[in-house]
């Protein structure tokens, strides 16, 4: 049984989806503890119990240590990962229900479904857009996108919005899996700037909400030399909750940044930062943002051949995400970069890791 120290690292729930993730495609039992325990509140939240179900529900797996604020757990699959129709829902993790992401569930049951033959429909509830984790639009414009050159073939459509504390969002995923291997990746360069669009929503709020963040943001943009399409949207359902989304194309890469909105924050202050975000990457000349570095290390570690990115920034996200990834898979991988500079990935991976 492989051992995972749940608090290496950045120590977050990462941890816990990459090794759950590689436990069910390589058929290794997993023994992790010291889950999330640098944390407010350690242990498995809602977000992370629903994960560990639903992964283990792909390949049959028996557990030990499932249960909310858990430190410790047992991972066991009992077979391959099978492609299928599937329902997720992160609010029965919890009485009472909850606004765990199903962008971070989404991480976790889409590398395995992705190399189970056969074709998946993945229906997952819970929150849509909340904090510290992928929204919708990021995960449809650029965490898919970023993977369909290895192979990776899945399209995700917003059912419903979720946001923070009711929840009760809905994606809805399709996966058509694959026989072999994923392909390697190489993205070293981005070339030119070629689009910069937007989408400012006010959910079930005031219009003028989305109207102003969508304003600021283009003036904002406007002033660094940069034209953008923001469009607002008021009339969404789900909500109330508001954010902005702006996505960067480039010739060779695209970046994407959210900010999310809360009671007592202005509008304005949401189109900030999300182009602070923007112009931050965009400062970094590399074609993969912050959060798309670590991402991107599971799929490529799953590729076979030499995989090689330039990342923004190599984050503690990305040089934990390695120490899980290594300790399943008979890969090399090297991180050069800081926390503050620009920084390069590259991933030698020999076989296709097959049970």
């Amino acid at each position: 049984m492989i051992h995972i120290d749940g608090a290496h690292g950045e120590g977050g729930g990462q941890i816990l989806r990459t090794a759950l993730s590689l436990a069910a495609i390589t058929g290794q039992a997993v023994h992790i503890d010291r889950i999330r325990l640098g944390r407010p509140r350690p242990g498995l939240a809602p977000q992370h119990l629903a994960g560990v179900r639903a992964v283990a529900e792909l390949c049959d797996a028996e557990v030990s240590g499932a249960a909310l604020g858990a430190t410790t757990l047992e991972f066991s699959p009992r077979r391959a990962p099978a492609a299928g129709d599937y329902v997720f829902d992160v609010a029965h993790a919890r009485k009472g229900g909850s606004a765990g992401s199903v962008g971070l569930l989404l991480q976790a049951v889409l590398p395995p479904l992705a190399l189970a033959p056969g074709h998946s429909r993945v229906i997952l509830r819970g929150g849509t857009h909340v904090p510290w984790s992928p929204s919708f639009e990021y995960i449809q414009r650029i965490y898919l996108p970023a993977l369909r050159p290895m192979g990776v073939a899945a399209a995700v459509h917003l059912v419903r919005h979720g946001f923070y504390p009711r929840g009760g969002g809905e994606l809805l995923v399709e996966i058509e899996g694959r026989n072999g291997p994923l392909r390697a990746l190489q993205r070293m360069e981005r070339g030119s700037l070629e689009t910069v669009r937007g989408l400012a929503a006010a959910c079930d709020l005031p219009a003028h909400i989305a109207r102003r963040m969508a304003q600021r943001a283009h003036d904002l943009l406007r002033r660094a030399g940069m034209t953008a399409e923001v469009v607002p949207q008021h009339r969404c359902g789900g909500g109330p909750g508001a954010y902005l989304f702006l996505e960067a194309r480039y010739e060779g890469g695209r970046g994407g940044f959210t900010a999310l909105g809360a009671r007592g924050r202005p509008a304005e202050q949401v189109a900030e930062a999300a182009c602070r975000d923007l112009l931050g990457f965009h400062a970094s000349g590399a074609p993969v943002d912050l959060h798309l570095g670590d991402q991107l290390l599971l799929p490529v570690a799953l590729a076979v051949g030499t995989s090689r990115y330039r990342v923004q920034a190599v984050t503690a996200h990305l040089r934990t995400n390695a120490y899980v990834v290594q300790r399943f898979l008979p890969v090399a991988i090297h991180v050069q970069g800081g926390a503050d500079t620009p920084g390069t990935v590259t991933c030698h991976s020999p076989n296709d890791h097959g049970r």
